[in-house]
């Protein structure tokens, strides 16, 4: 891998050790892999080959006796020269208030100067804005004549995982996905895909909230973002939300040999003007 990667991963690694000091604590920011960094560290160190998944992490933040917030963080592997992704709740933000803080963040990640570390300095913007945002939100919401003309960002996440069996969390999947009115498709099996699409803050919503900790191999391989004004469905692939599963080859009581068929999911793609994504997923060109 290139130089210029490597020294990325150099300075989030920095970033982290200053991000530790000012969180000491477990409950202040928690890796969504505990061995996220550690994977880094060892890859710099030339001791593993492969890039290492992107570190991912969440830190919880105490304003005030009263509120609390939580932000999520996604370190890209080309940050701090590609933006980081950065997702704010807070049970003291109804989902519009939630929407607007969060169109705020972004602005101010995007108006910093690429190569610049900014984690440190979005946790203090949250500090120092988000009490007089929570007091004062609702005065910048446009009149509803003006929604309709508003810049939306149109988002499509594509998600990898080794294999999504349980039942339990296929469900989860789905409601989750049509709870945050998204669209796209959960492929089960081995290996599992997701696809999910609609404005940017929900689908960043359902990554954060799909994950759990003992989920280690599931990665975003890939995303697609265009601001849009007016509404988004002109710009979605999919119709709704659904489960698709192919002939399979294998027995699926041993789920090794478990294995979903390709050619069928490539087809399927194809149908949803999506092929090119076949390659960004698996390595290989699809075929029919």
């Amino acid at each position: 891998m290139s130089a210029t990667v490597k020294e990325c991963l150099e300075l989030q690694l920095l970033e982290m050790e200053m991000l530790f000091s000012m969180f000491p604590t477990k409950e202040e920011i928690i890796l969504e892999d505990s061995e996220s960094v550690l994977r880094v560290r060892r890859y710099l160190e030339g001791i593993h080959e492969s890039l290492p998944p992107a570190i991912e992490f969440s830190i919880f933040v105490q304003i005030d006796p009263w509120v609390k917030a939580q932000m999520h963080v996604s370190l890209p592997h080309n940050y701090p020269q590609e933006e980081p992704r950065l997702f704010v709740r807070s049970s003291a933000l109804d989902r519009q208030q939630q929407k607007l803080l969060n169109k705020f963040l972004a602005s101010q990640i995007s108006s910093l100067d690429r190569g610049e570390l900014c984690i440190t300095s979005a946790v203090q913007w949250l500090q120092d804005n988000i009490t007089s945002y929570i007091q004062s939100a609702k005065q910048h919401v446009e009149p509803e004549s003006d929604m309709k003309e508003c810049v939306t960002t149109f988002h499509r996440m594509w998600i990898y995982s080794h294999h999504i069996y349980r039942q339990e969390l296929r469900k989860k999947i789905v409601d989750y996905a049509k709870r945050l009115n998204l669209t796209g498709f959960c492929l089960s099996g081995k290996p599992g895909v997701i696809c999910v699409e609609g404005e940017k803050e929900q689908c960043e919503e359902f990554w954060h909230d799909i994950r759990y900790p003992k989920w280690k191999h599931i990665s975003c391989k890939h995303t697609e973002s265009k601001e849009v004004t007016g509404k988004i469905d002109g710009m979605r692939l999919f119709h709704s939300f659904e489960e698709v599963m192919f002939a399979a080859h294998g027995d699926y009581g041993l789920r090794n040999d478990y294995h979903m068929d390709l050619g069928q999911f490539f087809e399927y793609l194809k149908q949803h003007q999506s092929e090119h994504i076949f390659q960004i997923l698996f390595g290989i060109e699809g075929k029919s």
